[in-house]
């Protein structure tokens, strides 16, 4: 069964390079975010954990916890992090799932129920297995992105759809098109236009379903 947006995930019970971890256990009160990859030791998936750990300053900033996921051992994970810092030259201090059994992709709809991986395997016997799943403090999916395996995946857009998130979520406003942080939100239809002035003070009206404003500090 696919995991939709505002469903709850899975409270799985998870092997990963830093031992065994329960998903919302983990998660606890804060956001996270967990990032897939279908074999170890992958040139474009490299880059991309290498990336996650170079962000680490910002994840904290944003209450934002992170996970991978492979589909290798706990200890193929622990070699491959040497290459990830070395590339990233940064610490990749954030837990990797070993998902061997595919417990996880296949929870999370990534592969099938029937998939399996054989002797000899290729990052293509577990290609779709290259998402973004974004998820809130109450441990329901928020969003999620999948990425062939050719393309790296924009962590700058993952650090600004979480912000758009954070803010939407928090603030009961939505956000337009290519936001970000400081930019005008948008004043949902469900908001008189009294009460849009009462909270947000001015605000523009581009048409009678859209209205904009800045946040108010």
């Amino acid at each position: 069964m696919a995991l939709r947006i505002n469903d709850t995930i899975p409270d799985l019970t998870v092997n990963t390079d830093q031992g065994e971890l329960s998903l919302h256990d983990w998660i606890g009160d804060s956001w996270a975010i967990l990032f897939s990859h279908p074999k170890d030791f992958t040139p474009v998936c490299t880059t991309e954990f290498g990336a996650v750990a170079q962000l680490s300053d910002e994840w904290e900033k944003r209450g934002t916890k992170v996970m991978g996921i492979s589909v290798d051992s706990a200890e193929e994970h622990k070699k491959w992090k040497n290459d990830i810092e070395s590339v990233a030259n940064a610490k990749a201090g954030f837990p990797i799932i070993a998902d061997e059994d595919l417990k996880v992709s296949k929870a999370f709809d990534m592969l099938p129920a029937e998939a399996y991986l054989p002797d000899g395997r290729t990052p293509n016997d577990s290609a779709t297995v290259r998402a973004v799943f974004i998820i809130g403090p109450d441990k329901q999916l928020k969003l999620s992105m999948v990425y062939p395996m050719n393309v790296g995946r924009n962590f700058a857009e993952v650090l600004r759809a979480l912000d758009g998130l954070q803010t939407a979520n928090g603030k009961g406003v939505a956000t337009p098109a290519n936001w970000n942080v400081g930019d005008d939100v948008i004043i949902p239809t469900s908001v008189s236009d009294a009460d849009a002035k009462s909270k947000f003070g001015d605000y523009k009206t581009v048409l009678p379903y859209l209205r904009t404003a800045q946040l108010p500090d």
